[in-house]
């Protein structure tokens, strides 16, 4: 999380975007990533890229981004467009039609989740089991399995950038595990998997819109959701790791073992 700060730019604090609590100064590493004048991809640029319509020049945003990184008062914008929620091609009528349907849906799944936990959309969060395995009342495995891991959820939650000042907020808090808690819902192959928060925590962030952040966390967990999937006690990602492994001892049993 750490890597979306930035320093100075232009006399501008850019710090300031996602302020670090005084208490956690000294223990966050400090960020080597400098914004550059007439590199980085400010508001001006980026407003710039599109055409009249709405088409997007992704091409030299790419490059724009690749040599100066992005300017934080837009980076959420911007990562909608990197993580593929929208079509660099499509126009801003389109985008909005879409923005709308996408936000109707997500308020449509949260009204379900609402309706079975009525904490979730309230502002709150639990860090306390509500079900147990065996409970006899609840018969639909669904719902059963969904509810077994609010709590880890909310646990996972209070651990997350503990050190940035947007994350003193319980209800920024609870922002984070409306998301996730509904990922999990929706997404009740996979589930939620330990580790899924932090990649969820920049979009919370960046998006002020909670759809908005769902979605472009959605669209990312496209790419990685089979890393986070679990088959017989082992996680996708130990076990492409494992894969790896047996590879580099074929290949060069030295490295090999230098690794091991």
């Amino acid at each position: 999380m750490s890597g979306i700060l930035f320093h100075k730019y232009g006399g501008e604090d850019l710090d300031s975007y996602y302020p670090i609590r005084p208490e956690c100064q000294a223990d966050v590493p400090k960020v080597r990533f400098k914004a550059r004048a007439g590199k980085t991809l400010s508001a001006r640029r980026w407003h710039a890229a599109f055409s009249e319509d709405g088409h997007l020049d992704i091409a030299k945003v790419l490059r724009r981004i690749q040599r100066g990184g992005i300017h934080p008062s837009i980076k959420g914008l911007v990562w909608e467009f990197l993580l593929g929620c929208y079509d660099p091609n499509s126009t801003f009528e389109e985008r909005n039609q879409i923005r709308q349907q996408r936000r109707q849906q997500y308020a449509a799944w949260k009204t379900e989740c609402q309706n079975i936990v009525p904490i979730i959309g309230s502002g709150k969060f639990i860090t306390a089991a509500i079900v147990t395995d065996d409970d006899g009342t609840i018969s639909d495995k669904k719902v059963l399995q969904w509810m077994l891991g609010l709590h880890q959820i909310g646990l996972d939650v209070v651990r997350t950038d503990r050190s940035l000042v947007f994350y003193e907020s319980e209800t920024n808090q609870a922002k984070l595990w409306d998301v996730l808690a509904i990922y999990s819902w929706v997404d009740n192959d996979i589930g939620y998997v330990q580790g899924m928060n932090d990649i969820c925590s920049p979009m919370i962030v960046l998006l002020e819109n909670e759809a908005d952040a769902f979605w472009c966390f959605e669209h990312t967990m496209r790419r990685l959701r089979e890393n986070f999937r679990t088959n017989t006690g082992m996680i996708g990602v130990q076990s492409q790791l494992s894969t790896l492994s047996q590879i580099i001892r074929t290949i060069d049993p030295k490295l090999h073992q230098h690794l091991a």
